[in-house]
């Protein structure tokens, strides 16, 4: 299993700054979120692409629905290419309040999912190279030979995680095309239910049932938070999840948002990155 942390919230310098202390801490990943209206996430990552060497950077979560696809995939292979290959894209369909209806974003799900399904298209797409074309009922594109960007340094391509809903077969379809999944699961009125190791366990089931054996590695992502590295809640909340088939934990302090306004609550983020990842 490998470690990431996700960075609460700060500007871009602070996010350098923090990756770097999450790299000598020994984690794997680090990862910002992409809001709306706030702190850019590209220049976040592209600063701490700067201050790091080895560890894996990346979104949680990217919604292309409001999102250019291919400023999108300019910023993604330039990122990529900038750190050395060590890029990890995240998408999903969003979280609408969080400011969509604010600044006029897509509100609906279904057409959330289409711009979300032709953004990847694309992105894959033009990270091949030219010539590039598509036709999808949002966008339209046709080669151009205008100063086209180098590709990424990954190949295929850049690993892509996608958040899918545990028992929606079009959504779980969906993420099964790329590199990674990030389940999550509702109940009534699309209430957040937690994720069980024996969700995980059916997971890891199904993609060995759907997956081709030569489709390429796979990651099942699932997030969660160890105070202190404590070695009972390691057993009890991480080791489950690798026993079931999860391939990485992300320590995700998001009730830690508020504080980071504050000196104390930047402190206490940062002494729980200093400890380092709840290996178990």
């Amino acid at each position: 299993m490998k470690y990431g942390f996700v960075f609460p919230r700060g500007d871009a310098r602070l996010a350098a700054d923090f990756a770097a202390e999450a790299e000598r801490a020994g984690w794997d990943g680090f990862f910002v979120w992409e809001p709306v209206w706030g702190v850019d996430a590209w220049v976040s990552l592209a600063a701490a692409a700067m201050t790091t060497a080895t560890l894996r950077l990346g979104t949680l979560l990217t919604p292309p629905s409001r999102r250019r696809p291919w400023k999108l995939a300019s910023e993604t292979a330039t990122l990529d290419r900038l750190s050395g290959g060590r890029l990890i894209l995240s998408v999903g369909l969003g979280a609408v309040d969080t400011g969509f209806a604010a600044f006029g974003e897509a509100l609906p799900r279904r057409t959330r999912a289409e711009l979300l399904d032709e953004s990847l298209d694309i992105l894959t797409g033009l990270w091949r190279g030219q010539p590039f074309e598509y036709t999808g009922r949002h966008y339209r594109i046709t080669p151009t030979a205008f100063y086209p960007p180098p590709p990424p340094v990954q190949q295929p391509r850049i690993p892509i995680w996608v958040a899918a809903e545990l028992g929606a077969p079009r959504s779980m379809a969906r993420a099964l095309r790329f590199d990674g999944v990030l389940p999550n699961k509702h109940g009534p009125e699309r209430s957040i239910l937690p994720i069980l190791p024996s969700d995980i366990a059916a997971l890891s089931a199904q993609l060995q049932r759907e997956r081709a054996p030569d489709a390429g590695p796979f990651d099942i992502v699932v997030e969660g938070v160890v105070e202190g590295n404590a070695p009972g809640l390691i057993a009890e909340r991480v080791r489950p999840m690798a026993e079931a088939g999860a391939t990485w934990w992300i320590e995700a302090m998001w009730s830690a948002i508020d504080a980071m306004d504050t000196p104390q609550g930047r402190a206490d983020v940062l002494a729980r990155l200093r400890m380092g990842p709840p290996r178990c």
